[in-house]
């Protein structure tokens, strides 16, 4: 094998997925001078559909990639257009139209999209090519040393026969759950959220309107494209998802509680159609008709982790994307935080080329990073029993939505998240607020343990709240810094007043709530007098399965 020279880069990413080709971009947009290697081990072009599952994109993501990265032509002509988020609590059930769905009559104004992970990636990698990063795929890193201090990095790796061998101001590791830098430097940490998974995609579309012969229910949405949303088909302990995708492909996964539904329990296709069958037979029975068509299958008994460490300023490394952490793919925040750990990264090589204090803002955007981490985590943590839940999950649903668009959207959008001076005035209250939502969270969980898990038959149709709707809507306001500060105020007092809302209808049903210990903390966190000075009316809120006929 033949060896070649040595080469100096300023920025070394290790994986060329969809985080290290973002930052390759992101960088060259910010740098028209860094020099930039991205080693990929898979060989280019990368297939279509059966690649890598992700494929759902949310607000954040979504921005990044048609804003921050401008890749709206690509997103908008290659990829589908999103119709939001859809649920139907549809265990053991052959009928979706005659069971609870959550959802939206109508698409919302800000954009997400369902992406193919092969188009966008080959796509990306293109770009890079194009814009002078050198992209090596089919490569396999040997070894690498961390540099100390002022100390270059050194990566060796292998290509087309080749030993090569790079050195680097930066190293960035990019490379997944390989997780290549975090093994070197035991930083690999656990998290108490035991789930596992299992996905696949078939090749051919699934669109739930086929499974129905009823027209009001048919033309409940419009446009009447259900099968563009991420549809949740959802039980006790788990959740089914179906994502299309612009291939003609469409991916199907099962996310489970590992006490309630264990992975080796549906760890190959056929136990997985055996589960389905069980579980969400209209879905099995769809599929059994289309096993011919089945393009890939894996899983994951275990999928999500913390780390110690994401940014070091003063021997100047990072990890970005699946790299660090994974939280969970309900609400796909990988995408998320890829866009916000890659941005960080950008801005601690943008300090260390200007010689700005990047020790300091290396610390500062990890602590952030990881209170975002952190304050998601609830999120999901013990969650999964009340999936099935038609009477509590609506409103945990909405309450998730209000907390992410309402303040990590905001920051995002408004590009303050690295803005050290607001980040610092706005600690206490976003501290303050993290513990709102955990409190919620487990008030959520206190609910569902005296609901009666009422399903009737109607659609709970979120674009019709006025709130949610303004919340999304206001997500592309471009604000001053006045501007950005009251929204931010009146977002928080929203998502209090919204939490005063669900305890009084959750209690409206089963007044003994009063009495839980969930009740009592969550209660006692709200500014109470904040919300009587300001006399505004209570969020309106989904009415009670009760009212409705079963």
């Amino acid at each position: 094998m033949s060896a070649q020279p040595s080469a100096r880069y300023d920025v070394v990413i290790m994986g060329g997925g969809l985080a290290g080709l973002t930052l390759a971009l992101q960088l060259r947009q910010r740098f028209a001078d860094l020099a930039i290697l991205v080693i990929e081990r898979r060989a280019h072009p990368v297939p279509a559909a059966a690649h890598k599952v992700g494929e759902s994109s949310v607000e954040i993501a979504a921005h990044y990639f048609d804003t921050v990265l401008g890749l709206k032509d690509h997103l908008e002509t290659e990829q589908l257009k999103k119709f939001g988020f859809r649920f139907f609590f549809s265990d053991g059930r052959r009928d979706l139209d005659r069971v609870t769905e959550l959802g939206g009559s109508h698409v919302l104004p800000t954009s997400s999209y369902q992406i193919d992970r092969g188009i966008f990636e080959n796509r990306l990698a293109e770009m890079a090519a194009e814009r002078g990063v050198h992209f090596v795929d089919g490569a396999v890193i040997r070894r690498f040393e961390i540099g100390d201090k002022d100390a270059s990095h050194r990566i060796a790796y292998e290509a087309d026969g080749h030993a090569v061998e790079a050195d680097a101001r930066w190293l960035v590791d990019a490379s997944g759950r390989a997780g290549l830098v975090k093994r070197k430097l035991d930083l690999a940490q656990d998290n108490a959220h035991r789930a596992g998974a299992v996905w696949f995609r078939i090749g051919r579309r699934i669109d739930v309107h086929d499974w129905s012969q009823d027209t009001e229910w048919l033309s409940a949405c419009q446009p009447p494209d259900r099968w563009r949303s991420t549809n949740h088909l959802v039980g006790e302990g788990y959740w089914v998802w179906l994502i299309p995708l612009s291939s003609g492909s469409h991916s199907v996964g099962i996310v489970a509680d590992a006490d309630l539904h264990p992975v080796e329990n549906m760890n190959t296709f056929d136990k997985a159609m055996d589960w389905l069958k069980i579980h969400q037979p209209r879905l099995h029975e769809h599929l059994d008709a289309e096993r011919a068509q089945l393009q890939d299958f894996a899983f994951f008994k275990r999928f999500s982790y913390g780390c110690k460490r994401m940014y070091d300023g003063e021997r100047r490394w990072a990890l970005t994307g699946e790299a660090g952490v994974f939280l969970d793919p309900f609400y796909s925040p990988g995408s998320d935080f890829i866009a916000i750990g890659n941005t960080n990264i950008v801005e601690l090589i943008a300090q260390d080329r200007a010689r700005g204090p990047v020790v300091m803002m290396a610390d500062y955007f990890e602590q952030i990073y990881f209170s975002l981490y952190e304050s998601m985590l609830p999120v999901y943590l013990d969650q999964y029993p009340l999936f099935g839940d038609p009477e509590v999950l609506p409103h945990k649903v909405s309450w998730d939505y209000a907390y992410y668009w309402g303040v990590m959207c905001l920051l995002f959008y408004q590009d303050r998240l690295t803005d050290l001076v607001v980040m610092g005035r706005l600690q206490p209250r976003l501290m303050h607020m993290q513990k709102v939502n955990g409190a919620i969270q487990a008030f959520f969980r206190a609910w569902s343990r005296h609901s009666a898990r009422r399903n009737p038959s109607r659609m709970l149709d979120q674009t019709q709240l006025d709130w949610f709707a303004e919340l999304n809507r206001g997500l592309k306001d471009e604000l001053d810094a006045a501007q950005f500060m009251q929204r931010m105020d009146d977002n928080l007092m929203l998502l209090q007043r919204l939490a005063l809302a669900i305890m009084e209808l959750a209690c409206g049903d089963h007044s003994q709530l009063r009495d839980e210990v969930e009740y009592a903390a969550l209660h006692a966190l709200l500014d109470h007098a904040a919300l009587s000075a300001r006399q505004e009316p209570a969020p309106m809120l989904f009415s009670s399965p009760m009212a409705c006929a079963t």
